[in-house]
């Protein structure tokens, strides 16, 4: 009597499912990788990745660190959408139209007034 196994195909195509790794675990693949005390081979093979998705994963480390040590201290400068400041420009501009049509009529009132003064 026999017992066969009954196997999956990995995918459709024949092709791996892709895994996608979280940012800790890649780190630590990266920590792992850059020790030395484990053959990168090894590594490899455990995690189930190509050679290339380690180089990906060293560019991807160097990139970050070399981002974040390239800020400066400090407050960061805040910055606006385009849109939004059209719309504070335009608005602005709506607002500096009426002051100054205010400012015309209080004059204007001004004038019908005895030369300006309020008290009678």
């Amino acid at each position: 009597m026999s017992v066969e196994k009954a196997t999956k195909p990995a995918s459709v195509s024949g092709r791996k499912k892709r895994r996608f790794l979280s940012p800790e675990k890649k780190y630590q693949i990266f920590l792992e990788s850059q020790s030395g005390k484990t053959p990168v081979g090894e590594i490899l093979r455990r995690e189930g990745i190509y050679s290339t998705d380690l180089a990906r994963i060293r560019n991807q480390v160097k990139e970050a660190a070399l981002g974040r040590l390239s800020t400066r201290p400090g407050a960061k400068k805040k910055s606006v959408p385009l849109d939004d400041y059209e719309s504070l420009k335009r608005e602005l501009e709506e607002k500096e139209r009426a002051l100054a049509e205010q400012a015309v009529e209080l004059a204007i009132l001004r004038k019908k007034t005895n030369g300006g003064s309020w008290e009678r």
